[in-house]
Order: structure tokens, then C-alpha cells, then sequence
């Protein structure tokens, strides 16, 4: 993996013929007592008003020759101020919306799916042809209100599915209906874009059986989080992930009965 850019709130790399961005939506700050234990309650008594910061990452994907696609978008101005920004990433990028005519959605909470939608109610990226979405997924979408001028736009998909050249779904079930990662495999290394399994990744790398209240389920999330970490440091696999501390990607190591982070740029 080679470090090309890396500014405030975009990381570009390449691996092999493939060029990967990483680009900030933004943060959200959240009650550190939506981690939850195994028997479902606060994971730590002590934390009572503590708060913890979620990054919101979205990931581009471009294989040189080939057109770009993107694997998310951010909140839009859905939610918090503190998120909706892909604009400004994309800008320190160098790169344009326009020039996307693929995005791929991991699940379709709204920090994942309403920055299609601008802050000023425009489409924000206007050229648009394909959202790939997992099926599961779609009665979620359509529950979303200002989004129903896209769904014309879906194409449903399945794990498995070569959703573009070199890129698979991958199905990491428990979080939402039909979440779904992405395998790029780049003759180098191999990237899996995991969307939310961690949330906090300070505290579920360390404990990893720790879930997140927004889990739909919570013992489902866990066993995929745990699958996913052991594999990822078995093999070498690189982790994106929608909420993993800027610039949202890396290697995962075993430490014992957890797992560290090496973050891209400071791995060991």
C-alpha cells in the first residue's frame, strides 16, 4: 500500500492498479453508553455522560483506466452539523462528484445514505446512473424521506455479487437489514470495506465482544465483528471501515484474546 495524499479529511493510496481515497463526511459525537456488554448492558458503569467521537468515512475506488465509484456518502444534513461534508474532502482530493456514476451503499442508515442529497436540497451527485444496494436493504431506503426521487436508481445486490471488476459483496450481517461490505482484491492486498462493524474502535478492538445499541442484533454483530477481526489479522486483509478513526483504514494484529490497529501510514 503506498501513501500518495493525505490531507485533513481525504488519504489517498494506491495498491497495485488501484487508487483508494479515503474521505471524511465528518465526526459525530455519541453517548459512550450505546456500547453495550454481552448481557446487553452499559459496558461500563463509569461512564455515564462520557462521550465517545465516530468518524464518518466514505471510500472511492478507481482502478486506473477505470471509472470511480464510491462506497457511501455521508449524512448530507440529515443529522448532526458535524457531519455532511464529503464536499470538502472530495475537494482536497481533487476529485468531482460529477464524475461518478456508480455508488455502492454498505446498509442504508442515514449517515450512509443522505449525503446523495446536498445541504441545499440539490442532487450531489448529478450524473449518477447505478445505487447499488444490498436487497435487504432496500425497504430501509425506501422508509428514508427525501430520497424517493432515487429510487429509481437502485439495482439490488446479494452477497457474492462482483459488483465491479475486481470488487465482491461481502454479507457482515447483525448491524442493519442486509449489511454488506466490499473485497477489493488489487493483486497486492486485499481491502475489505466493512462498513459498521466498529463503531469505537479505542474500545471494541481492545473488547471486542462489545456491541453498539444501534446494532440490530447485537449477538449477530458480534460473532460477525469477531469472524471479521480474526480473518483480517490471519490474513493480512486491510480494514476500511465507515467509523475507524481517521483516515479510517488499516491492519488488524492479535494482542492476546483482542486486537490492536495499525492505522494506514503507521503500520508495523
Amino acid at each position: 500500500m503506498r501513501i500518495d495524499a493525505h490531507t485533513q479529511n481525504a488519504f489517498g493510496c494506491t495498491s497495485g492498479a488501484w487508487t483508494i481515497w479515503s474521505l471524511s463526511d465528518g465526526h459525530v459525537d455519541l453517548p459512550a453508553s450505546l456500547l453495550q456488554d454481552p448481557e446487553g448492558g452499559p459496558q461500563d458503569a463509569t461512564s455515564s455522560g462520557a462521550m465517545v467521537r465516530l468518524s464518518v468515512n466514505c471510500f472511492l475506488i478507481q482502478h486506473e483506466g477505470g471509472d470511480p465509484t464510491l462506497i457511501d456518502c455521508g449524512a448530507g444534513g440529515s443529522w448532526h452539523d458535524t457531519m455532511g461534508h464529503l464536499g470538502r474532502a472530495f475537494a482536497e482530493a481533487g476529485l468531482s462528484p460529477a464524475s461518478l456514476r456508480t455508488l455502492l451503499f454498505t446498509h442504508a442508515h442515514s449517515d450512509h445514505i443522505h449525503g446523495l442529497v446536498s445541504r441545499a436540497g440539490g442532487e450531489t451527485f448529478p450524473n449518477l446512473t447505478r445505487l447499488l444496494i444490498p436487497e435487504a436493504a432496500i425497504a430501509t431506503f425506501d422508509a428514508e424521506a427525501g430520497l424517493s426521487r432515487f429510487r429509481r436508481l437502485l439495482t439490488p445486490i446479494r452477497d457474492g455479487d462482483a459488483v465491479v471488476p475486481g470488487v465482491h459483496a461481502v454479507a457482515l450481517p447483525g448491524h442493519a437489514a442486509g449489511h454488506t461490505g466490499y473485497r477489493l482484491d488489487t493483486g497486492e492486498e486485499t481491502i475489505l470495506i466493512c462498513g459498521d462493524i466498529v463503531h469505537v474502535p479505542a474500545r471494541q478492538f481492545a473488547r471486542p465482544s462489545l456491541t453498539w445499541a444501534y446494532d440490530d442484533d447485537q449477538a449477530t454483530a458480534r460473532t460477525t465483528r469477531l469472524r471479521v477481526l480474526a480473518d483480517a489479522a490471519a490474513t493480512g486483509t486491510w480494514l476500511a471501515g465507515a467509523h475507524l478513526g481517521r483516515p479510517g483504514m488499516g491492519q488488524v494484529r492479535r494482542v492476546g484474546d483482542a486486537y490492536g490497529f495499525d492505522v494506514a501510514g503507521q503500520v508495523r
